[in-house]
This record gives structure tokens, sequence and C-alpha cells, in this order.
């Protein structure tokens, strides 16, 4: 059975979607994420991916206040990312509740420092995030498209002991126009015992199985639940 990640994105500590990482595309879903993390939890939802979309502007964690309240009141399990340079915010972060974090931009723009997370803290407790145009990396907010290749990318930070990838195709993130079942299945065939994340285009229940039908071990999905694409009863019931 695929795991199912529900996402919060944070802005000014609310929770919102972007449209492909878009800032001026941006639905405010609810202004209390703690409220959402809930809601989550009650279905029977047992990890969340929390994006602190601030800290990835500033280069720096921003949004650690929200991370801590839903870590304290909630039995999540939480990734956290965004905006993730240096120790100190791998320090708050894990301060204030992460059990694992994501790193993207960081695994390309300074890769000393992200293997040296792996060794410091271990690989159960990083992920490395590879956003994808056209299978080329992306970095900065997707702003940026390097000439990296995907799978030697990831085959590289596997050498470093990485298991654990969320892969965001940036042409589906908030189109609800389905997952890009074609490329996980590339990443699968390349690197079999990969946790493989899949992120972007989910857009009912029919992806999620679509997904699983194909050994893709676990899901992010956003913007499906907010809009009632899926509903957590969905969700609830597929757990169970």
């Amino acid at each position: 059975m695929i795991e199912i990640i529900p996402a919060i994105d944070i802005i000014e500590g609310k929770c919102v979607r972007l449209s492909q990482g878009d800032y001026a595309q941006k639905t405010v879903y609810n202004e209390n994420p703690l409220e959402v993390a809930r809601m989550f939890e009650d279905a029977g939802i047992r990890r969340l991916h929390l994006v602190d979309l601030d800290g990835a502007k500033a280069q720096h964690i921003v949004n650690y206040k929200v991370l801590e309240t839903i870590a304290a009141k909630t039995a999540l399990v939480i990734d956290f990312g965004g905006g993730l340079k240096t120790d100190e915010d791998l320090r708050i972060a894990f301060e204030c509740g992460a059990t694992m974090i994501t790193g993207g931009s960081i695994a390309v723009k300074n890769p000393d420092v992200f293997a040296g997370w792996i060794t410091k803290f271990g690989a159960e407790k990083i992920i490395l995030g590879a956003d994808v145009h056209k299978e080329k990396i992306a970095v900065s907010g997707w702003t940026e498209t390097t000439a990296l290749d995907l799978l030697p990318f990831i085959e590289n930070y596997r050498e470093k002991g990485i298991n654990k990838v969320i892969c965001t195709d940036i042409s589906k993130d908030g189109m609800l126009q389905g997952a890009a079942v074609d490329l996980y299945k590339k990443m699968l065939a390349a690197f079999p015992d990969l946790y493989l994340i899949a992120s972007g285009g989910v857009s009912g229940m029919k992806d999620i199985h679509l997904l699983a039908e194909n050994g893709v071990p676990a899901v992010i999905t956003g913007k499906a639940i907010y809009e009632g694409k899926i509903t957590l009863k969905e969700i609830s019931d597929y757990i169970k």
C-alpha cells in the first residue's frame, strides 16, 4: 500500500498552495495550519510534509513556530523543508519537532554541506528533494533549471547513503492533471529499493492507485485535498 502524505505549505503562518511554484498564483486555504494538521490526523494519516515557503524565499528557516505547534499538538511524523541552508537551520527544525528534513537547492548548490548533514544526522533523517523539469534538476523555488540530469544526481547521493527522495515534476505541480508515472517508473527501474515519494499532479484517488500499482512507495498530495478532489474519508478508507 502506498503511503499518502498530505502537504501543508506555509506563507505568513497560513496554509496556502501555489501553482507550479509561482508565488503570484497563491491560494490561502486556511489561516490555521494546526487545524488542518489535526484534520489529517483524525483521518488516520500519520505523515505530514510541511513546507516553509517564506523560508524558501528568505534562504533560512522562518515558520519554525508553525512546525513547533503542529509537532507539539499532534502525533504526526513531520518532514520539514523550505530554505534550510545551514546546520543552525537544521538544529532549529529538529528542536521544533521535525522528524526529517528535506533539502533540495542546497544539495545542488552546496553539496558538501548536504553530504555533511547525511553524515551528521543520518540518512533516515535527511530526504533529498529532486525537483525536475524535463528530467533536469531545478532549484531556487523552481526559478532555475540546471544542467544536472535526474538519475546521475540521485545516484551521486545514493552513494552517500540517501534512501528517501521526493521527486516533483514541476510541470505537473498544482495542475491536478495527473502524476508523472512514467518518470517514477524510470526512477524505480534504476533504483528499485529507493523510497521514492512522488509529488505533483495528483488529481484524485485514481492517480494514487496508479502510482501504487506501479510500485511507488509514497505520494505527497496537497491541492487535490484542498480543492475537494480527494476527501479525507477516501484517504481514511484507503488507509484502513
